[in-house]
């Protein structure tokens, strides 16, 4: 039989999210019973709980950055055992049997990857409720394990922001001798410098606040670019091995294409709600490319937390209560916050 839980939703793009009760399935042969400690707060959750992509069915309880302590396993169940720490982030299901699951790369199966939150239920029908909750029941498949040396709070937001960058730094070979910029320096940005950093980069901080200079060095950048100020932009024509924008404001990408070398990519993780202008000579003149990117599937994603452990990697972080989601929310939306939320679960009575 299914489990009542306390969770918090919101029930319209208008109303805030508030207490409110979920059932949880009963763990099954192959699943994972968490009981939640720490869920990160990503913009995707704001976007969702607004209604701002015009996909959300009501109610959702939104929340993809979750830790917790397993609780139950499945008689199947070999990778997990009750007492671990345990992660679960953006995906909690897949077809598993088109080219991209048969690769790792959930994220971009083929058929439809199920969503932890605002996607379809199979097992309880309706849609798929997050981590804004006690507890979550998730196959094990899709549970990864939490480096042991890691603030786990700090971890949380690793399971979206952590693997959204370290993603495609792994799949543009992103290293040593090569000049990496990212641009902005939030929620996804930190990350960006950090791991960046971390794969021996020389890093560039595009940012329009100069304010920002003293943090991006601490967190390992090399040098800061104001992106306001073009004489400096001018500065670094056809210099970048490649650039991560992590920028979900409406903006100018041709402004940085311009930067890059011959042949160099530059990729979009930020998810503006707008189209943005690209100008094909910013491209066409150096055969440069402009590439967007998910997050990872589950095997890249247990590479990248195993990375941030042997790295001592995480995320900065800010906790607060659960009763406080909505004004965090409307603090992400002025970036005031250095550089991510988290949500300490234990205020969920």
């Amino acid at each position: 039989m299914p489990t009542k839980i306390s969770a918090y939703a919101a029930q319209s793009a208008k109303s805030p999210v508030a207490p409110f009760s979920i059932e949880r399935r009963e763990p099954g042969p192959n699943d994972v019973q968490l009981d939640i400690l720490f869920c990160g707060v990503c913009h995707s959750d704001l976007h969702t709980a607004r209604n701002e992509w015009q996909n959300t069915t009501y109610p959702v309880v939104p929340g993809h950055e979750i830790v917790g302590r397993v609780t139950k396993v499945g008689k199947d169940v070999t990778k997990f055992k009750v007492g671990d720490l345990a992660g679960v982030g953006c995906l909690v299901d897949s077809c598993g049997t088109c080219a991209s699951c048969k690769e790792g790369l959930q994220q971009y199966c083929e058929v439809e990857f199920i969503g932890t939150y605002n996607s379809p239920d199979k097992h309880l029908g309706g849609m798929t409720f997050g981590g804004y909750s006690k507890q979550i029941v998730v196959r094990q498949e899709f549970v990864l394990r939490i480096p042991a040396n890691l603030d786990p709070a700090a971890v949380a937001p690793l399971l979206c922001a952590g693997i959204t960058t370290y993603s495609p730094l792994r799949h543009w070979n992103v290293g040593k001798g090569m000049k990496v910029g990212i641009v902005g320096l939030g929620g996804l940005g930190h990350m960006g410098v950090k791991l960046a950093h971390a794969f021996g980069a020389h890093v560039a901080l595009f940012t329009t606040s100069p304010n920002k200079k003293e943090d991006a060095l601490r967190l390992g950048a090399n040098e800061i670019i104001l992106s306001k100020d073009q004489a400096e932009m001018d500065k670094h024509i056809n210099s970048f091995d490649f650039i991560l924008d992590t920028v979900s404001a409406p903006h100018n990408p041709s402004a940085y294409l311009n930067l890059l070398k011959r042949d160099a990519t530059m990729c979009l993780v930020g998810a503006p709600e707008v189209d943005l202008p690209v100008t094909p000579f910013s491209l066409v003149f150096k055969r440069r490319s402009f590439a967007a990117s998910l997050i990872g599937g589950i095997p890249e994603t247990q590479e990248m937390l195993d990375f941030c452990g042997k790295h001592n990697i995480v995320s900065d972080i800010e906790m607060i209560s659960i009763q406080k989601i909505n004004e965090a929310y409307e603090r992400m939306l002025k970036s005031d916050v250095k550089y991510r939320f988290v949500i300490d679960m234990a205020s969920l009575k």
